[in-house]
């Protein structure tokens, strides 16, 4: 069986005056500050999540070992 797939995402931007919903969508996805990073495994809620600050943040793949 593969293992599900994961993606790392950073943030990129300062939340500093953006709408509340982003900051909140920041936080759920567990940033908070410019170049702090998360690995998420791929699924259509965090892809979801990840669309609407995507003027924020990167996402990249992540190898598997």
């Amino acid at each position: 069986m593969a293992a599900p797939k994961k993606i790392k995402i950073t943030q990129t931007v300062s939340i500093i005056d953006t709408l509340k919903k982003h900051k909140d969508t920041i936080k759920a996805l567990g940033l908070g500050r410019p170049n702090y990073s998360v690995v998420h495994t791929d699924t259509p809620q965090i892809r979801g999540m990840v669309n609407a600050v995507r003027h924020l943040v990167k996402v990249e793949e992540v190898k598997d070992n």
